[in-house]
C-alpha cells in the first residue's frame, strides 16, 4: 500500500519566487514540505523516477511528514509539462495545484540576467532572443530541464496552464503573481493558506530578497521590451481567461521596465 502522497503541489514559471512560497509555506505548523527544496522531486517529469511508481515517491519525499500536516512538494517545471498534468491528475485526483507567474516580459529578462549571471549566455538579449528556436531544439540532455536560453517560449503561460486545466477540476488550483509576493507578501501567503485550508498566517511571510536573486546588470533596448509586450499581451488576456476573473493579467499601455 502506498504510503503518504501530497496533498499538493507547487509549479510555476522560472524567476518567478517558487522558492520563496515553498519556503514560507513551510513555516506553518499545519504545513510540511517535501525536503531538501534543492533538488526537486520531479517525480511526474522525469521519465526513470515516473517508471520506479509513486511507492518510491512517497517513500523517498513524505516517509516524515507528520499525520496531522498539509504534505506538500516544489517542482517548478511541472508547469513545462503536458504529461506531468496527465500523470498528477491521474495519480493524485484531489491534489491542490498552486502555480506562480509573473509578469513574461520581465520573466524573459530576469532569466536573461540569471543565464548570463551563471556563465550559460554570452548573446546580447536581443541576439539571444533570436536564437532561441533553434537553442532549444539543439539542448544538451543536461539542460533539458534548466532551459537556460527559454526565454520567450516560458512565459506563454495559458498554453502551459491548459493541460492542468483540462485534467483537474479549477477549483484544485490556484494561480499567483509574483508581483502580488513583492507588493503584498502577508497577503499572498495568508491566500494560499486559506487554498490549503489551514490558519491564514500572514505574519509567516518573509522578505523576497535573496532567493535564487540574479546580480548582473543588463541594459535592454527599449524596441526590444516593446516587441515583447506586443507578442504577450494577447497571451495574457487568454491567461485570464483561463484562470478565470479573480486573475488580473499584465498589461503594458502605460507600464515600464
Amino acid at each position: 500500500m502506498t504510503g503518504r502522497l501530497p496533498d499538493f503541489i507547487i509549479g510555476g514559471a522560472p524567476r518567478s519566487g517558487t522558492t520563496w512560497l515553498a519556503t514560507t509555506l513551510d513555516r506553518h505548523p499545519a504545513i510540511w514540505m517535501a525536503k531538501p527544496l534543492r533538488p526537486e522531486p520531479k517525480f511526474f517529469l522525469v521519465e526513470e523516477l515516473y517508471a520506479e511508481g509513486l511507492d518510491q515517491y512517497s517513500a523517498r519525499w513524505f516517509a516524515e511528514a507528520p499525520d496531522d500536516t498539509v504534505v506538500g512538494e516544489k517542482s517548478t517545471n511541472y508547469l513545462e509539462s503536458g504529461s506531468a498534468a496527465r500523470r498528477i491528475a491521474a495519480d493524485l485526483p484531489g491534489v491542490r495545484m498552486i502555480f506562480l507567474l509573473r509578469d513574461p516580459v520581465e520573466r524573459a529578462i530576469s532569466n536573461y540576467r540569471w543565464s548570463v549571471m551563471n556563465g550559460m549566455e554570452t548573446e546580447d538579449l536581443e541576439t539571444a532572443l533570436e536564437l532561441e528556436d533553434r537553442r532549444e531544439a539543439a539542448l544538451v540532455p543536461e539542460l533539458r530541464y534548466a532551459r537556460p536560453h527559454a526565454y520567450v517560449s516560458r512565459g506563454q503561460y495559458a498554453e502551459l496552464l491548459r493541460p492542468f486545466y483540462d485534467h483537474l477540476p479549477s477549483e484544485q488550483i490556484l494561480v499567483l503573481r509574483f508581483e502580488d509576493l513583492t507588493a503584498v507578501p502577508g497577503a499572498t501567503t495568508a491566500h494560499a493558506h486559506d487554498f490549503l485550508g489551514v490558519e491564514a498566517r500572514p505574519d509567516l511571510a518573509g522578505p523576497l530578497e535573496g532567493f535564487n536573486a540574479s546580480t548582473v546588470s543588463v541594459e535592454v533596448d527599449p524596441d526590444t521590451i516593446a516587441r515583447l509586450r506586443s507578442h504577450y499581451e494577447p497571451l495574457n488576456r487568454e491567461l485570464a481567461a483561463l484562470v478565470g476573473p479573480s486573475f488580473v493579467p499584465w498589461t503594458y499601455e502605460e507600464s515600464s521596465l
